[in-house]
C-alpha cells in the first residue's frame, strides 16, 4: 500500500489550494482517510478525516475553510483549503485507517503518505 499527497504550493493569505491523496494497492472508498499537518517544531496534528460512510470531521481551526471529499472513481481523497492563513503553513500528510469511522488522532491510521508542503505568506 502506498499513499501520496500532492497539490501543495506557495500561496498568499486568502488563497486556495486543493490537496489530493492518491493510493496504490488500496481502495480509498473502503477505508477511513485522514489529513494531518506538521509545522516546523510542532507535533503532527489531525485536521480532517472522512469515513467510509462519508462522515467528515474537522479540527476547529479549519472548520468552515477546509473541505474533505472522496472521488471513488479516481481513488482520490481531496482536501479543499480556502481562505488560507499563514498559520496553515505546514507539511500536509494523508493517512488511511481501517474501514468505518474516522478520527483526528494519529494512532488509528496505519498507512501514511509522503507530505506535501503548503506555505502561506502574508
Amino acid at each position: 500500500v502506498q499513499l501520496q499527497a500532492s497539490g501543495g504550493g506557495s500561496v498568499q493569505t486568502g488563497d486556495s489550494l486543493r490537496l489530493s491523496c492518491g493510493a496504490s494497492g488500496l481502495a480509498l472508498n473502503n477505508v477511513a482517510v485522514g489529513w494531518f499537518r506538521q509545522a516546523p517544531g510542532k507535533e503532527r496534528e489531525g485536521i480532517s478525516c472522512i469515513s467510509t460512510s462519508a462522515f467528515t470531521s474537522y479540527r476547529d481551526s479549519v472548520k468552515g475553510r477546509f473541505t474533505v471529499s472522496r472521488d471513488t472513481a479516481k481513488n482520490i481523497v481531496y482536501l479543499e483549503m480556502n481562505n488560507l492563513k499563514p498559520e496553515d503553513t505546514a507539511s500536509y500528510y494523508c493517512a488511511s485507517a481501517g474501514p468505518g469511522v474516522c478520527g483526528l488522532g494519529r494512532s488509528m491510521y496505519d498507512y501514511w503518505g509522503q507530505g506535501t508542503q503548503v506555505t502561506v505568506s502574508s
